[in-house]
């Protein structure tokens, strides 16, 4: 849609909207898989602690109160995103970015769950002279250190599975455990993650002039590999008639 300027020159008007929406569609597609994976992560700690727990009459906590904590670490995990040094290790080993970004994520969400608890203290009546008290003679810490343990733990599995995802690129890693079948290609998917690695250290090792050489062995290696990539599976019809053609001669 295009309106006229005061020039008379057709200037084209760009949705208000649009810009709103992909930014709050960007920020529920980060919020959503930690939300989701540590909403699950926790009912199943006090699923499993209530049955332990069960021969005692003791009741641990509630369902729906986990459900809500696992909202906060989702919003915990969009500022930690944010923060300019988060991605400092992506070019490291992936072991690096994987501790740094899971004490990161533990840090701001200790912060975050602090900072409630400390509200909750505010709202019910407490003063800004009495946090130290509170904070020393009323705060169930041992449950926190060990809301905190689990918490570090989970976090470790979720950056292990985002990392591999980036690894293989947006969405693949979901698609290969949940949606995607075994191709008509000839390898399987261990054969073919082992020639894409064999095939990516042939690229570290030479040049790309030795590469395009027919005549060095690197160019015939990495032909063997990309031949190998591409071939698929014979047909059963096809082999039956090969089969049976062999037979008739």
């Amino acid at each position: 849609m295009k309106t006229v300027s005061r020039t008379g020159a057709p200037v084209a008007e760009v949705p208000p909207k649009s810009g709103l929406r992909s930014f709050l569609v960007k920020q529920l597609h980060e919020v959503v898989p930690p939300t989701l994976f540590f909403a699950i992560g926790f009912n199943l700690i006090v699923l499993t602690t209530q049955l332990i727990l069960a021969d005692y009459l003791i009741h641990f906590a509630n369902f729906m109160l986990v459900t809500m904590s696992a909202l906060i670490v989702g919003k915990a995990v969009l500022v930690a995103n944010a923060l300019p040094f988060f991605r400092r290790f992506d070019t490291a080993p992936i072991v690096q970015p994987v501790l740094f970004k899971t004490l990161i994520y533990c840090v701001v969400v200790f912060l975050v769950r602090f900072l409630e608890r400390l509200v909750k203290y505010w709202l019910a009546g407490g003063t800004v002279s009495g946090i130290p008290e509170y904070v020393a003679n009323h705060f169930s810490w041992n449950r926190f250190v060990a809301i905190q343990i689990w918490i570090f733990v989970l976090f470790l599995i979720y950056s292990i599975g985002s990392e591999l995802n980036s690894l293989f690129g947006n969405g693949e890693l979901v698609k290969i455990l949940f949606t995607r079948r075994t191709s008509e290609l000839k390898l399987n998917r261990r054969q073919r993650v082992r020639a894409l690695v064999k095939l990516g250290r042939l690229t570290e090792k030479h040049t790309l002039d030795e590469l395009r050489d027919r005549n060095t062995a690197a160019h015939m290696e990495m032909i063997d590999l990309i031949t190998k990539l591409a071939s698929r599976k014979t047909p059963r019809n096809a082999v039956t008639a090969e089969s049976a053609d062999n037979a008739g001669k």
